[in-house]
């Protein structure tokens, strides 16, 4: 995955954006964008998602690329590489939603807790 840094970097240039504005769609420092871009920093899905969103690219693209390079290097094809890129990208998005729903189901405890606090309160 040492393009997709690149490609980031390339498709942010086409659209004439600044790494300033980047770094606040995804809500982080200019310089942690930055070590984005250079390939210094551990790209999550989030904010691939929000990248890949912003620049109008479609998240396949970043990973195309890679799928051919690999391919180089190894025997068992295109699509060998093709289905273990698609494996690792399905196993970090089914654990971003996972995380998601956790959040979530905590939310709803949390909530039902203080509507019965509430009726509770409204009861005396």
């Amino acid at each position: 995955m040492k393009n997709i840094p690149s490609k980031i970097r390339n498709a942010r240039n086409n659209k004439g954006f600044s790494q300033e504005y980047m770094a606040e769609v995804l809500g982080i420092s200019q310089r942690q964008y930055g070590r984005i871009e250079n390939g210094e920093s551990h790209m999550n899905l989030q904010y691939l998602e929000k990248i890949s969103k912003e620049l109008d690219i479609k998240l396949e693209d970043f990973f195309t690329n890679e799928i051919s390079q690999e391919n180089h290097n190894q025997s068992g094809g295109l699509a060998n590489s093709a289905h273990i890129i698609v494996n690792e990208f399905s196993e970090k998005l089914i654990e971003q939603y996972e995380k998601r729903l956790i959040e979530k189901d905590e939310q709803i405890d949390l909530l039902k807790e203080q509507l019965t606090f509430f009726k509770e309160l409204l009861k005396k």
